[in-house]
């Protein structure tokens, strides 16, 4: 039976509970909730969303097994809990573009285990003294196949919860496998990850349950909602518009000498516009507009000059949106 509400669901806490609603914001798809002790919040222009406030891991489980329709939450989190049942769930944007860090092995400094053979040396050696090797982690289904395919097999997974960086200190563990992003706090309690021990590059992604997209038109509607505002958003996130004053003798004219230089194109070209001024006599102006990549601002703005421009305008671009966005068409091929 379907439900009338699509059920949203959002980090509850944290670092990426903040950065996915100022994500969402930003998107133009803005998230009220009235406290933060309250964990059903609302998207005021979605009024058919209901917005649930969980654990990262809990969103990739509830997405899993169709309690929720869509979440927004770690790539690892995604790849740990559906491990073995991935079919049911599917990523529809894997790239938001925060989040971002990587899942490692890191080892004491003392140890001299540098690399992932060092490693299999310790565990081995450990194996003659009847023992296992220790590991920290709260990834155990990720932490165990990379083991499986690096051939290390005395090993003992420990799960773990809270700060994992002090388990080698205290005696709990040989090593650990954690999220880095700096390393500043492995390096601070005198780990290092192991120069070949990452496991995986992970970020935001946003996911939805396989059987609600197949089976409800509302919930194919969201998704393209909200596709079409994310990738509106991340398209024009280093874009700039530039609009500025040519001199020419037509439009035709302008536009040749524009698209001469490679840096002119825009998106599909420029668009010009005759100036009229008072004294029409005076030679002709055309105003030009064109979007451009911020890493090109420059060279932009240099070839207009070049091409006779002046009173150059520079407006960051807040959207920019296509006739579909090939993420919500790459959607529709996954769940058929």
């Amino acid at each position: 039976m379907t439900r009338d509400l699509i059920r949203f669901a959002l980090p509850s806490k944290g670092r990426l509970s903040e950065a996915a609603f100022a994500f969402l914001d930003r998107c133009g798809m803005r998230v009220f909730r009235p406290n933060t002790r309250q964990y059903i919040a609302t998207i005021p222009s979605q009024p058919n969303v209901q917005v649930i406030l969980q654990r990262p891991g809990d969103i990739a489980i509830g997405v899993r097994q169709g309690s929720l329709d869509f979440g927004l939450t770690g790539y690892d989190m995604v790849q740990e809990k559906n491990f073995h049942t991935l079919n049911q769930l599917v990523v529809i944007h894997d790239a938001l573009g925060f989040g971002k860090c990587t899942l490692n092995l890191a080892a004491p400094d003392d140890t001299g285990i540098d690399t992932l053979a060092d490693l299999k040396a310790y565990a081995d050696r450990l194996a003659t003294e009847g023992r296992k090797l220790r590991v920290a982690s709260k990834f155990p289904n990720i932490s165990a196949d990379f083991l499986g395919r690096h051939n290390i097999s005395n090993y003992r997974l420990i799960d773990a919860e809270g700060t994992l960086e002090i388990a080698p200190m205290i005696g709990f563990a040989d090593v650990i496998v954690d999220l880095v992003e700096s390393g500043q706090t492995l390096r601070d309690n005198h780990l290092h990850v192991l120069d070949d021990g990452e496991l995986l590059a992970t970020q935001s992604v946003l996911i939805a349950n396989r059987a609600t997209l197949q089976s409800n038109p509302a919930a194919l509607a969201f998704a393209r909602v909200l596709l079409e505002n994310i990738e509106a958003y991340l398209r024009a996130k280093m874009s700039y518009l530039i609009v500025a004053n040519v001199r020419g003798d037509s439009a035709e004219a302008v536009a040749s000498k524009l698209l001469a230089e490679p840096s002119l194109s825009g998106l599909r070209g420029p668009t010009i516009a005759p100036i009229y001024t008072r004294n029409m006599d005076e030679e002709r102006w055309f105003s030009i507009s064109l979007a451009v990549d911020q890493k090109a601002l420059y060279d932009t703005i240099a070839a207009v000059r070049q091409c006779g421009g002046s009173g150059v305008i520079v407006t960051p671009a807040t959207y920019i949106f296509e006739e579909e966005p090939a993420r919500y068409r790459q959607m529709l091929d996954a769940i058929r």
